[in-house]
């Protein structure tokens, strides 16, 4: 077993990070996936690598420590999602309450990942309304939602499918917050029904920010 061993180690190491895929370590050894998946679990078994859900794994050895945030981009390969709702309003600033799942925003299934660096709800939206994200800072590991695009996400989410994310605790819009943009990317949503309802909240929450 050292051979495969190295070999697979040697491929994690030119893939130059320490979150990785089953089939991108085979792609990068030459082996097959039935040999990379009883190298890799040998691996784990030796404390070097953490299996953290079907398929992604970290290296156990990493020079930092790998957070929920990191294995985004893994966990629907072939498709791209963003944090959204919740999860992004909480890390923009806007709501204080630490959600205790990750809120995805994906054009393909609605469902559920749990893994070992938590849970993940992946929420379906329109392949049209799939924009108003960017790189977490600028240059962070993961896509977000723009404030104004994560509030009427929920919004969007919660005139589909009622009650979920139907209720805000209290909001703190920064001055940086854009009413207007936040109405801009209501009216951008293809079922006009849903822009509708949409567009009746914002001014809703607008009325109950200002007052």
């Amino acid at each position: 077993m050292p051979k495969p061993k190295l070999h697979i180690l040697a491929a994690i190491k030119k893939l130059g990070r320490s979150v990785f895929i089953t089939r991108e370590v085979a792609a990068c050894s030459g082996a097959t996936l039935s040999n990379t998946i009883q190298a890799l679990n040998y691996l784990k078994r030796q404390g070097v690598v953490l299996k953290i859900a079907r398929g992604i794994w970290c290296l156990e050895m990493g020079t930092r420590k790998i957070g929920s945030y990191d294995i985004i981009s893994y966990l629907l390969p072939g498709h791209r999602v963003y944090v959204s709702f919740v999860s992004a309003l909480h890390l923009h600033g806007i709501i204080e309450q630490i959600p205790q799942s990750i809120t995805l925003a994906s054009t393909g299934h609605t469902k559920t990942i749990r893994t070992k660096m938590g849970v993940f709800f992946i929420h379906r939206i329109a392949p049209s309304f799939f924009k108003g994200f960017d790189w977490y800072k600028g240059s962070g590991s993961f896509l977000i939602a723009e404030p104004e695009k994560a509030l009427v996400d929920c919004l969007y989410l919660s005139a589909r499918k009622k009650k979920q994310f139907g209720y805000f605790p209290e909001l703190n819009f920064p001055s940086s917050f854009s009413m207007k943009k936040a109405e801009k990317w209501a009216k951008a949503i293809p079922d006009k029904k849903i822009c509708v309802s949409v567009l009746k909240k914002l001014e809703a929450l607008n009325a109950r920010n200002a007052s």
